[in-house]
């Protein structure tokens, strides 16, 4: 697949200069400093010694006095408590999280995990009428709740009041909760927006905490809102940034029972990073609730003794391996729909349907479709007499706002810019199909269904040295809005050792012309350059540094992301 290199607005000279200076970085890793508005001594200073001291005040969220005192009415009054979040990685974690707090010390709480077929996402009736059944007075909705006002309403004629911890966009109209705690609302003045559902209810724990309880007790739980923030794709910068940070450290020296095990049998050895949560824990954790009913992964993270937390472990992966198998054969099927119509071939738009394909994974097809065509994609199947999908975006093009110009066929849908849901009836399917395509094909653009590469710097194999890789570990955690830099060399060469593997990948030794340096180099899913390479053509490289640990040895790769010949 071609893909688009677009190298980034480098910082002017001077800018650089007393910049490097005054935090004795060398100029590359301090240009990326610049451009990703880290230009002050002081900001740098913050970004590179992260401190728990740099969380934010919880009680500058909106609503979060009213949480505090009715949660603690709650506890005084001995009221049951029901503590509900949604069936993905940051609705467990933070179900897992809260629950773990609170019931250290208050024993009259539960959790509730929806049915991911039977009720859905977000707040259910069903939860509710459970809840009302069950003798429950309050809930705090974790992950979920923004956009539930009738069902608040709901459960507020029952006498049963809610805490909503969301982090979605709300609507105009704010439900009539006891308390409703997201950053996303218009009058909230909390500093920091971009919080995973998590990460709200750490918030919440913390404010708790500051007001009734040990302020420092709450840090055992970082592991889980790192996991959540690596899972839900949330940016990693500013307060999330200092939560990922010491999270990580948590997961990687002392985790939880539940992520202990989990990291045990996935066979995970060495330090885990936003990454390595993304492709081993998350995936595990999700598949809980998308082959069967979550609560077997809140189980798994709030088990308090290894014992317990091995053999749920194991349950866990168990499933995770039958969401591969769904995964890897419906993600078969739909290639196989694309490439034997010709119209589907060409379209700008993806849309799928088959009713048997199973609900849980169509948004992971969705995305391994968007990998390989590159497009806008809708994956559907058939759930309760309804048509219900997963949807996945491209770079720059707005899917919500697509969906939404289809609105009048759908019975409901939600999500944001790069991924959605949605729900219809089986006779407008056709019209769906017809009205996405039309919608896309007036709206995206050549360079939208391009892959695009950005460059931070281009950087000479002669700069890569132990001290270089030494700083750009420091400016982990990566990830969204703060992505491992992506580095371009010219003149360079496979020096020795080509081989691909599993027929996707290759490896070498790559050298540049005029360096001494050699380095291991690594280009997943570019098996097809393997010919140009074995002629040893130069070429330009699009690449990242990274540590590898191999066998004991720890040495520098460079990941190549892409390959242009000269």
């Amino acid at each position: 697949m071609y893909r688009r290199w677009i190298q980034k607005e480098i910082p002017s000279q001077e800018e650089v200069e007393k910049l490097s200076q005054a935090i004795n970085v060398n100029h590359c890793l301090t240009s990326i400093l610049i451009q990703r508005k880290i230009g002050e001594f002081e900001t740098a200073r913050n970004f590179f010694r992260p401190s728990l001291e740099h969380l934010h005040d919880p009680f500058l969220m909106k609503d979060m006095d009213k949480a505090i005192d009715r949660l603690k009415k709650a506890i005084d009054s001995n009221e049951k408590i029901l503590i509900y979040g949604d069936y993905d990685v940051d609705g467990t974690t933070a179900v897992s999280l809260v629950y773990s707090y609170v019931h250290n010390f208050y024993t009259n709480c539960e959790v509730y995990i929806p049915d991911r077929y039977a009720e859905g996402y977000g707040v259910s009736l069903a939860g509710i009428e459970w809840a009302e059944q069950n003798g429950y007075t309050l809930i705090i909705a974790l992950d979920c709740g923004i956009k539930s006002s009738e069902l608040i309403d709901t459960a507020r004629n029952k006498g049963i009041d809610f805490i909503i911890c969301d982090h979605h966009l709300p609507d105009d109209n704010i439900p009539l909760a006891a308390a409703v705690l997201d950053p996303k609302r218009k009058d909230c003045n909390y500093p920091y927006k971009e919080l995973s559902g998590c990460g709200i209810g750490f918030k919440l724990i913390q404010a708790y905490a500051q007001r009734h309880r040990d302020s420092h007790e709450i840090y055992q739980y970082l592991d889980l809102v790192a996991v959540s923030i690596a899972s839900d794709i949330v940016p990693i910068n500013g307060e999330n940034r200092t939560l990922a940070h010491f999270g990580l450290k948590k997961l990687n020296e002392n985790p939880s029972p539940g992520l202990k095990a989990l990291r045990e049998i996935a066979a995970i050895k060495n330090d885990l990073d936003v990454s390595g949560i993304v492709f081993t824990l998350g995936p595990r954790i999700n598949a809980a609730g998308r082959v069967a009913h979550a609560r077997a992964a809140v189980e798994l993270l709030i088990a308090k003794t290894e014992e317990e937390a091995n053999d749920l472990a194991g349950k866990v992966n168990i499933k995770n391996d039958l969401r591969k198998q769904f995964d890897s054969d419906i993600t078969e099927e739909a290639i196989a729909m694309i490439e034997g119509d010709a119209a589907l071939r060409s379209a700008k738009s993806t849309v799928l349907f088959k009713n048997t394909w199973h609900k849980g994974v169509i948004g992971i097809v969705a995305a391994r479709c968007v990998e390989k065509y590159y497009r806008p994609t809708v994956i559907l199947t058939e759930s309760n007499n309804k048509i219900t999908g997963s949807a996945r975006s491209v770079n720059g093009f707005d899917l919500y706002k697509a969906i939404h110009e289809c609105s009048d066929l759908l019975e409901k849908f939600g999500g944001h810019k790069y991924a959605a849901g949605l729900t219809l009836d089986i006779q407008n399917l056709e019209l769906f199909q017809r009205r996405f395509e039309e919608v896309v094909s007036s709206t995206i653009t050549e360079d939208m269904l391009t892959p695009v590469i950005e460059i931070d710097m281009p950087l000479n194999f002669d700069t890569i040295t132990p001290k270089f890789l030494n700083v750009l570990k420091q400016m982990a955690p990566f990830g969204p809005e703060s992505q491992r830099p992506v580095f371009q060399a010219s003149n360079v060469y496979v020096f020795n050792s080509l081989s691909s593997f599993k027929d996707k990948h290759v490896r070498f030794l790559a050298a540049q012309e005029g360096s001494d340096n050699v380095f291991q180099a690594v280009g997943f899913d570019l098996v097809e350059h393997y010919d140009r390479l074995s002629r040893r053509d130069t070429f330009k490289m699009a690449y990242t540094v990274e540590e590898n640990t191999f066998n004991g040895t720890t040495s520098i790769q460079l990941r190549i992301k892409d390959i242009k010949f000269h």
